[in-house]
């Protein structure tokens, strides 16, 4: 019986296609073996990073390349995206910093993908990309936009002051819709104000710059005060907005004016979204390591299809924009940043048409001890 030989010709004609290939990546990439030892590398990963082939190959990846956080922590092991790779089987895609041979620190984005074989990985290849530009660019956007509106916040004062000595008769007598013209401009620039609080603090959050003042506070109590501003809103609605309180006293260590944002965004949306005679309540409930608010209407709710895009900046359903065409789709976006800064969670279950409930989690214990500032916490709660 004859057996066919492998042509030796076509073999070689893969693997320098197969070489030619990986070379001619335009990002930086790093092949290697199932035990993490450098088997290939690029002319850009070469370039970006510094060394010289002879450098790289055979040498142990993570020792090789240095990775830190952006606080210039070095990375543990376990928390690298080729381990991530390695462990799951799956493609995994992170930012964080490399060090150049010159020890110069850069930002990066990086994709590792494990070689699979029979089930297990053999292997890994990451490519990286150098976005220095990118973080640039990022920074200078949020610097124009925090000196715009600190700048708008100067007339829009002076706006709603003299609109309101117009409306009281400072400066003369008024008719019923002189006032009522006025009483827009006030609204219009109090939306004004909001959206320009709301850039603000997505400008802190992405530049890292958020001031955390811990502080013990009474959530149910903060919770009615958020409620009690927002009263007129659903009085105007004829909705019915009520809180839940828990059986005991619910206290935690944390920033109450971050935290009053927070609901304060939650419950605004949850009223503006609900039509005529609906329902907004809001239930605390404490858990052994954190306590879990949450936020509930009867409202327009969020369409299947767009659930997954719901956290995202200016994102805004389809149904919400066609029946309530004002919003800037920053609000859930900064909710969602600003729990990060807490070390909490959200997350939410929705049916369109029927109503949403906002589920959020703050942790009862803070690491950063009371009256302290705190810095951004670095690990992810436990999902609930």
């Amino acid at each position: 019986m004859s057996t066919i030989e492998p042509d030796i010709e076509t073999i070689e004609e893969q693997h320098s296609l197969a070489e030619a290939l990986f070379t001619s990546i335009g990002d930086g990439a790093i092949a290697t073996d199932e035990f993490g030892k450098i088997t290939r590398i690029n002319p850009p990963a070469l370039e970006i990073l510094g060394f010289s082939e002879r450098e790289m190959l055979g040498n142990w990846f993570p020792k090789k390349i240095v990775a830190v956080s952006e606080q210039d922590v070095a990375m543990s092991l376990i928390d690298r995206p080729i381990t991530k790779a390695f462990l799951t089987g799956k493609t995994i895609s992170e930012k964080m910093y490399y060090r150049k041979k010159n020890g110069q620190r850069f930002p990066v984005a990086v994709t590792v993908s494990p070689i699979m074989l029979h089930g297990r990985p053999v292997g890994a290849i990451e490519t990286f990309r150098d976005i220095t530009l990118e973080y640039e660019i990022d920074r200078m956007k949020s610097d124009f936009i925090s000196l715009a509106s600190h700048q708008l916040r100067t007339p829009l004062s002076a706006i709603k002051t003299y609109s309101h000595m117009l409306i009281d008769g400072y400066m003369g007598d008024v008719t019923p819709a002189q006032k009522k013209s006025l009483r827009t401009i006030v609204s219009a620039a109090n939306r004004m104000n909001e959206l320009i609080s709301t850039l603000l603090n997505i400008t802190r959050i992405e530049s890292g710059n958020v001031s955390i003042l811990l502080k013990p506070t009474n959530l149910e109590r903060l919770i009615e005060e958020v409620i009690k501003e927002h009263s007129l809103a659903a009085a105007d609605k004829n909705i019915a907005i009520g809180l839940q309180k828990a059986k005991q006293p619910c206290i935690v260590s944390t920033d109450n004016l971050i935290v009053k944002e927070i609901l304060s965004n939650l419950i605004s949306n949850a009223i503006k979204y609900t039509p005529d005679e609906g329902t907004v309540s809001v239930q605390v409930r404490p858990r052994r390591y954190d306590i879990v608010i949450s936020v509930s209407d009867t409202g327009l709710g969020i369409p299947k299809y767009s659930q997954d895009s719901i956290f995202t900046k200016f994102f805004r359903a389809h149904n919400v924009v066609k029946q309530e065409t004002s919003g800037t789709g920053l609000g859930l976006y900064l909710v969602k940043g600003l729990l990060d800064e807490l070390g909490g969670r959200i997350w939410f279950d929705s049916t369109e048409g029927k109503g949403t409930t906002f589920f959020v989690t703050l942790p009862k214990k803070s690491p950063t001890s009371s009256g302290q500032q705190a810095k951004k916490p670095s690990q992810t709660p436990a999902s609930a």
